[in-house]
């Protein structure tokens, strides 16, 4: 059989490819397919235990069967609805305003905005642009399930999270987090939860252009996430 294969991040550098079609025995499981490109890639299993793995847009573990026809994704750390909440993808500037305005509602009393924005060094180096990528599919309805998890958790109105792809420039807004909720401690608290969240667990990534090169930056997954390692 064959599958579809995605690399994302520095997996892509390290492997030389973004996508690659893998043919597997009918049995073939996740592993499988991690240790074809192990084998040909030996750094690869370096990084295992900080890689996530995914088999048609679900994270998944190590063991998964697989089938003719499967989309299989190797994701490092990350460094972005439903009819209440929005969750949204985008490449173009981020309206923090217009999304605070769509969220709120009349019983609301506090609405906290978290706005992620484009420094102009890292590391003690002078940072020229940010460029994003993510798997986009995935991004997405991990955001839409953080959102559902919050709102259900901390008893809020609303959540909206949105996050740039591609090129940004210096000032520039990479993520917007807007809460609304009838009470300020909650959507604070709320808010923070979901910028944590989204870093720790939605397949974005982040690399840093320099004058002097570039880099992407790593992250961690989060302790839910299955790892890698176990294959």
């Amino acid at each position: 059989m064959y599958v579809k294969v995605l690399f994302f991040g520095m997996l892509k550098d390290v492997t030389g490819l973004s996508r690659d079609s893998l043919e597997l025995a009918d049995n073939a499981r996740l592993t499988d397919a991690f240790a074809h490109y192990c084998a040909r890639f030996p750094s690869l299993q370096s990084l295992a235990g900080s890689i996530a793995c995914a088999r048609n847009h679900e994270f998944t573990t190590p063991d998964t069967a697989l089938q003719e026809g499967d989309e299989i994704a190797f994701m490092p750390p990350v460094s972005g609805g439903s009819e209440r909440h929005h969750c949204a993808l985008t490449r173009d500037p981020i309206d923090a305003r217009d999304l605070a305005r769509r969220l709120q509602r009349d019983a609301d009393g506090a609405v906290v905005t978290f706005e992620g924005v484009v420094r102009n060094q890292s590391g003690g180096r002078t940072t020229l642009y940010l460029e994003y990528e993510g798997y986009e599919e995935l991004a997405l309805k991990t955001m839409e399930n953080i959102a559902l998890e919050i709102a259900a958790a901390r008893g809020i109105g609303r959540i909206g999270m949105v996050h740039r792809l591609g090129r940004l420039e210096i000032g520039e807004a990479s993520v917007v987090i807007v809460v609304t909720a009838p009470h300020r401690a909650a959507a604070f608290a709320a808010a923070l939860d979901a910028i944590n969240r989204l870093k720790q667990k939605v397949p974005i990534w982040k690399k840093e252009f320099f004058a002097d090169g570039e880099i992407w930056v790593e992250g961690a997954w989060g302790a839910d996430v299955p790892a890698a390692a176990r294959l």
